[in-house]
This record gives structure tokens, C-alpha cells and sequence, in this order.
């Protein structure tokens, strides 16, 4: 699985698979990039082990310590609590 934001891979995310979606842990430059793309509209995918590329909204953002975990759930996909 990879995180791709924009046109580029982000290298060092460490990803999670959660249902309907990741959760990744990142920091630095990967973290900028994402919510540069969140606020300003650019793309946001994974691409899983069929190399399929599925488009990703940011749901949650949280902060501690060195790093950021973002939930990222597939384009539409919604949360039953």
C-alpha cells in the first residue's frame, strides 16, 4: 500500500488499514503536503497491492508528540458508530 498526494509518493507514511479506508502516521513535508491538498482541492489516493488507485478524503486529524494520525477513508464512504 502507498499514500500518493498530488503526483507524488509519500515515502515514510506508515499506513493502517481500517475499514473503509487507512489511518497513516505522518510528520514533516508528508503532513504539509496533505493538508495543503485537503484545503486546496488536489488529489489524495492509495495505491493497494492490485495497483488501483482509490481516491481518499481526510475524516480526522490527530495530533501527539512527533507525529500526526490521519484517518483517510475511500471517496464517499461514510462512518456507522
Amino acid at each position: 500500500m502507498q499514500l500518493i498526494i498530488g503526483s507524488q509518493i509519500v515515502a515514510n507514511a506508515r499506513l493502517r488499514r481500517i475499514p473503509g479506508g487507512i489511518e497513516a502516521q505522518l510528520a514533516g513535508d508528508a503532513l504539509k503536503r496533505l493538508i495543503d491538498a485537503t484545503f486546496i482541492g488536489g488529489s489524495i489516493e492509495v495505491l493497494d497491492g492490485t495497483h488501483r488507485a482509490r481516491g481518499l478524503d481526510v475524516t480526522d486529524i490527530r495530533m501527539g508528540g512527533a507525529s500526526t494520525t490521519v484517518t483517510l477513508k475511500t471517496t464517499g464512504a461514510r462512518s456507522m458508530h
